[in-house]
């Protein structure tokens, strides 16, 4: 059995606080990204990886060792980083002449893996060569798609999925407009993947709303799809299926059209209409001959009754 896979009893508080943050929880943590470079990554992929840990911060590990591994071929050593990290995404890069400048992006699933996306990388601009302001440290980034493709093929809807995974951050409930600081743009066209980072600047405008304007701030890819590794449908359906506990539960009586607007149907008891209280007038008053009827038609019923 694996040292990490036995039944391990806290012998300290501070072990058991830790052991406790890992166990599984309605509402999860936010997902820690793990970047791990191979035992022949060049000097491109590092800085790579050095600056999208820049902009995971700080919710990313940088593993800054030489790791021989091959994701597609055995991924027990990408499972045991995952377990020991406690991270849910990865991104592995290496080099060789095969496949030069090689970027594996995917995710776990119970410390397995789910998908795994392998891109290829054409063109690299770093955070240092553009001598721009950045953002701070754990900034939440806009995220944008453009391009058909990311809804056309089923390798490119994952990858689009997969992105937003590894970028969102953390879930907030309010959005402040000077917490927009910064767009992550990318852009499927001719087979490739354009992938721009931008600093949103809020200038005056006369108005109550800012003028906004973008300025690029790096990193800067040009990215080719390679190979892909993606998980079934049932398996993928079971990764996102949702406690019982966080569904709402369902109002009886009550509907929703598409605008959102909210309906109501109320039941009420049968209404005698003939005791409902109305307007008096001279020419709604009974004339003597109805109430004689109507006082026979009570004595009979009474009697019947008897």
């Amino acid at each position: 059995m694996d040292a990490l896979d036995r039944v391990v009893k806290p012998k300290t508080k501070r072990a058991k606080r830790f052991l406790e943050k890992r166990e599984p929880k309605l509402n999860e943590n936010i997902k820690n990204a793990m970047l791990i470079k191979g035992g022949n990554a060049n000097a491109t992929v590092t800085q790579v990886l050095r600056d999208v840990y820049a902009l995971k911060k700080p919710y990313g590990v940088l593993y800054k060792k030489k790791n021989i591994t091959r994701p597609f071929e055995d991924q027990t050593s990408l499972e045991f980083f995952s377990k020991k990290s406690d991270c849910s995404l990865f991104m592995f890069g290496c080099h060789n002449k095969k496949r030069p400048n090689n970027l594996v992006i995917g995710r776990m699933y119970d410390y397995h893996v789910l998908d795994m996306i392998e891109l290829g990388i054409d063109k690299f601009v770093s955070l240092k060569d553009i001598k721009n302001s950045k953002c701070p440290e754990g900034t939440k980034p806009m995220l944008i798609f453009a391009g058909d493709d990311f809804d056309l093929t089923e390798d490119y809807r994952r990858l689009k999925n997969l992105l937003i995974d590894f970028f969102r951050g953390p879930t907030v409930s309010n959005i402040r407009l000077a917490g927009l600081e910064y767009v992550l743009h990318f852009t499927a066209l001719n087979g490739k993947i354009y992938f721009r980072s931008y600093k949103l600047l809020l200038k005056k405008s006369g108005f109550r709303t800012p003028r906004i304007e973008l300025e690029e701030m790096g990193p800067s890819l040009d990215l080719v799809l390679r190979r892909t590794h993606l998980a079934s449908d049932d398996l993928y359906k079971l990764s996102m299926k949702m406690p019982k506990a966080l569904k709402p539960k369902k109002k009886k009586n009550i509907s929703h059209d598409t605008f959102g607007t909210t309906y109501g149907t109320i039941h009420m008891q049968k209404q005698d209409l003939s005791k409902l209280q109305t307007r008096k007038m001279k020419g709604l008053k009974k004339r003597p001959a109805e109430r004689i009827t109507e006082d026979q038609e009570k004595k009979s019923k009474r009697v019947k009754k008897n």
